[in-house]
């Protein structure tokens, strides 16, 4: 990779790639002394003249004049260079390295999904890199071209909003993945069972005894916190069909701050919440946070997160967590696509997986 700036773009794997390239002339601080880099087949070409195509033919044996074959080899000699996969990967135009796109990289929910995809990755001798999109299209749609412009194999991408623009790497032909929430896109997914997912951590409260039952969730326009909402809402009807839910729902942030100013304008009112349904972690351990400033833990109010909660002071058994399989979801996309780099041609599909709910063991006195 030549030229471009990965910005807060990471390598997860067993090859080292380099993110961040700075000037350089030719030859220059390529492999030969401590902390040197590895040649490239663009360090060869550049030194000898030519071009990394013609590089390559040289190496794949294709028929090149004989002044560039000389010119060629006694620069990769020069250089130490060691051509094979990156002989491979301009003969097959892509490269041994699939990108992994997502909204938010301090959330412990995609770093155990980038776990999940990186180890099957690996195992079929593939890197990846993680790209943290901040949930920005404009952040999104960068990280897709450095993917086609360094001929990457594939793309998995929780993308940042319903706008996201995936025609430009489709063109290529090259597989996309969409995890955690769809796409208008006909192409595979990995989603779990969010509607499912908001009415069972719903019916959790309800069986422990609370009636006015809020829910926070994510923007609006992502189908992950809208799904989960329409499940909150089902559940809710359903046992107390009278109860009026528009005053208590709210969608904000998939962050911390989210569901920490979330909690407090549902506080705020003339008659509060008894139970919060969380949208999702980190959701949580913001409309925790200010439960725990307002001297109103559960079981005084009653909470149920969904999604693994990553950190809290109270006991795990005092909070409902409907559990996502996040790292599964990696595996699943992982595997995915990586059968469509191998050729893999049949009709796009999309896999739901199911949550696993834990109930709290406090219920309201």
């Amino acid at each position: 990779m030549r030229g471009i700036d990965f910005t807060e773009a990471l390598i997860l794997g067993h090859r080292a790639i380099l993110l961040q390239h700075p000037p350089r002339s030719a030859g220059a601080g390529v492999r030969g002394g401590a902390g040197e880099r590895m040649a490239t087949i663009y360090d060869v070409a550049e030194l000898a003249g030519v071009s990394p195509a013609t590089v390559s033919r040289v190496f794949n044996g294709t028929s090149v004049s004989d002044e560039k074959v000389a010119a060629v080899r006694a620069a990769a000699a020069t250089l130490d260079f060691t051509p094979n996969r990156a002989a491979r990967s301009l003969r097959r135009q892509s490269s041994e390295v699939i990108a992994l796109v997502i909204p938010d990289i301090e959330n412990p929910y995609f770093t155990e999904m980038a776990r999940g995809v990186e180890d099957v990755a690996s195992e079929a001798g593939y890197s990846v890199v993680l790209c943290n999109s901040d949930a920005q299209v404009e952040k999104e749609a960068t990280y897709l071209r450095i993917a086609i412009a360094e001929n990457m194999s594939g793309v998995i991408i929780a993308t940042a909003d319903e706008h996201s623009d995936l025609d430009g790497i489709l063109a290529t032909g090259r597989p996309v993945v969409a995890v955690d929430r769809s796409t208008a896109y006909d192409i595979d997914g990995v989603t779990m069972a969010n509607r499912a997912a908001g009415t069972s951590a719903t019916r959790s409260l309800i069986d422990a005894g609370h009636r006015r039952i809020a829910y926070i969730g994510g923007p609006a326009h992502i189908d992950t916190a809208a799904e989960r909402a329409a499940g909150w809402r089902s559940a809710l009807t359903t046992a107390h069909p009278a109860l009026d839910l528009d005053g208590l729902e709210r969608f904000t942030t998939f962050r911390v701050d989210g569901g920490r100013s979330a909690m407090e304008e549902l506080l705020a009112l003339p008659e509060p919440p008894d139970a919060v349904v969380a949208g999702n972690n980190l959701i949580g351990v913001g409309a925790i946070q200010v439960l725990t400033e307002h001297g109103r833990t559960p079981p005084d109010v009653g909470v149920a997160v969904i999604g693994s909660l990553p950190f809290t002071t109270l006991s795990p058994t005092a909070v409902t967590v409907v559990r996502l399989p996040a790292r599964h979801m990696g595996v699943t996309a992982a595997r995915m696509l990586l059968d469509r780099i191998k050729g893999d041609t049949q009709p796009a599909r999309t896999v739901v997986l199911r949550n696993e709910l834990q109930p709290a063991s406090a219920t309201r006195s």
